[in-house]
């Protein structure tokens, strides 16, 4: 294997029983290799089940899987790609109100605001509550809101972190 390593973390905050191997064999071809999930119930949505999964792949690894999992809209997931010399991280995240929002993510874990973006907000917006609305969209923020509740209720459980990417 070449190139720039990574790693990340996939959350799937919900998905229904049915996608789980589907899941399984979408990660599995991402990362080359067979992958085996520990699924447990997601109690913030009856029905539904949860998993995390810390992966070491190629930069770009966190864009494969978040391009494989898109249109699956009965999930809510997110995706981390740590940033490495020469490449930033980046976030992605999905609910099925929502459909996926993506952006880049530095070296301490904050996602970066793009230039254009502020200034569009800043153009398009003709008071500080529209511009306030703009840039909480550019950050996220309503991924978050709906995000939070699936979050807590996986509080507690263990990610296998893997660690000596080179």
């Amino acid at each position: 294997m070449t190139g720039t390593y990574t790693r990340g973390v996939l959350f799937v905050h919900s998905t229904p029983p049915a996608l789980c191997p589907h899941i399984e064999w979408v990660l599995s071809k991402v990362i080359e290799c067979e992958i085996h999930l520990e699924w447990v119930k997601q109690p913030a949505l009856n029905g539904t089940f949860r998993t995390e999964y810390a992966w070491v792949g190629p930069v770009g690894t966190g864009a494969k899987l978040a391009s494989a999992l898109r249109g699956w809209d009965h999930m809510r997931y997110e995706i981390t790609e740590e940033p490495v010399r020469g490449s930033n991280g980046a976030r992605w995240c999905h609910t099925p109100d929502l459909g996926i929002f993506h952006a880049p993510m530095d070296v301490c874990g904050n996602l970066v605001i793009l230039e254009d973006q502020v200034r569009n907000a800043m153009e398009s917006s003709t008071s500080l509550a529209e511009i306030k609305e703009a840039l909480s969209l550019a950050m996220g923020q309503p991924w978050d809101d709906e995000l939070e509740t699936f979050r807590k209720a996986g509080d507690g459980v263990a990610v296998r972190w893997l660690h000596q990417v080179s």
